[in-house]
Order: C-alpha cells, then sequence, then structure tokens
C-alpha cells in the first residue's frame, strides 16, 4: 500500500498562513502566496514525471479590484443581453430592478445580491433629469459588495420604442398567466400539467 505524504500540513505549518485555495486566493496575502511555492515546490519533489503542478483558482480568474474603503458616490452598471450590450462600466446613480420578490431600487453600497427579474421594467438613472427605462422579459440581476450591478437579461427593449396598441393587441390573444390555480376554472396549459404531472 502506498504512503500518503502530508504535503499540506508541513506547508501550511511552515508559514503559518491557510493556503489560498478557494475564491479567496483571489487576494491572497504574501503568506498565502509563500504557501502555495512551498507547496508547488514540495508537490513537485513526489509527483510523477508526467504530472503538471495543480492549478489554483487565481490561475483562471483575474484578480478582483480593491473594495472601496467608503461608499462611492455613483454605481458602475453593467447591462447586458445575449445579443447586445447597453451598458457596459458606466456610473449611473441609481438602478430600480423589477424582481420575482419584488421590485426594488440599487444605489451604491447596497448589500451583495442575486435576483431573479420577473417582465418589467428596469430604470436606469443617470442624473437626476436623465433616467432610461427598459422592457425586460426576464433575467438576473447580480449587486455587489464594489457597487457594481450587473444586469443580465434575455430581451430589454427601450419603453419609448414599445407600441402600446401592439402590446395590447397582444394581451388580448395571450390566455392569462397564473401561478396560482383557481378551481373551476381550467385552461389548457393547467390541465396539460395537471396530466403530465
Amino acid at each position: 500500500m502506498a504512503q500518503i505524504v502530508p504535503l499540506v500540513g508541513a506547508a501550511a505549518s511552515t508559514t503559518g498562513a491557510s493556503r489560498a485555495f478557494g475564491t479567496s486566493g483571489l487576494r491572497a496575502s504574501d503568506a498565502q502566496k509563500e504557501s502555495i511555492a512551498s507547496f508547488m515546490k514540495d508537490f513537485a519533489s513526489v509527483k510523477p514525471s508526467t504530472m503538471d503542478n495543480p492549478s489554483t483558482p487565481s490561475d483562471f480568474m483575474r484578480t478582483l479590484k480593491e473594495m472601496p474603503t467608503s461608499i462611492p458616490d455613483k454605481l458602475t452598471l453593467n447591462f447586458y443581453m445575449p445579443h447586445e450590450v447597453e451598458f457596459a462600466g458606466v456610473e449611473v446613480e441609481q438602478v430600480q430592478i423589477p424582481a420575482t420578490t419584488g421590485d426594488f431600487g440599487v444605489l451604491p453600497g447596497h448589500v451583495p445580491t442575486v435576483a431573479q427579474m420577473r417582465p418589467g421594467v428596469v430604470a436606469v438613472t443617470k442624473s437626476s433629469s436623465e433616467v432610461h427605462k427598459y422592457f425586460v422579459s426576464s433575467g438576473f440581476a447580480f449587486i455587489h459588495a464594489d457597487s457594481t450591478t450587473d444586469i443580465m437579461a434575455v430581451e430589454a427593449v427601450p419603453v419609448d420604442q414599445l407600441n402600446a396598441e401592439v402590446v395590447k393587441k397582444v394581451r388580448e390573444r395571450s390566455p392569462p398567466h397564473s401561478s396560482t390555480h383557481t378551481p373551476g376554472k381550467e385552461t389548457e396549459s393547467t390541465t396539460c400539467r395537471r396530466r403530465r404531472g
């Protein structure tokens, strides 16, 4: 039976620091970097000649920018769709997001959040006199601790480009969508769902 050499414990005990093999390794301290180098050196001495050294997350991910020590005056917004980038790194004052759990506003310093968006209006306030509104079909919003917000929408259309008459006609032709079932009010979709499930 092969003997297992405790390289991890030996490398960590020589530097007195925990190794940065998680995502926290993106901001590894000098002691953690020394620990990784020590591990790689010990690993290289016992590995087969055909094996590469292991990789750490910091080998694959870009280094995160430093966290601000105070809340910035502006929010950095990235607004993406699969076929287009509406905003990339633009500084704004506020963003209103239609989430499945309810609409909410994002200002600089907002708590980190991940939200699923429902169909609704995203309002981007660049200044008190400049507000851009977009109807989004769905997607996700990611609010980061560094006052950056990423909005990934499946589809987004500026509200001023929507034709109210076309929207009204489409709504009239579409079956009602409801997440709750009302006894006696069967629609084709609920009947099909109940038969399959």
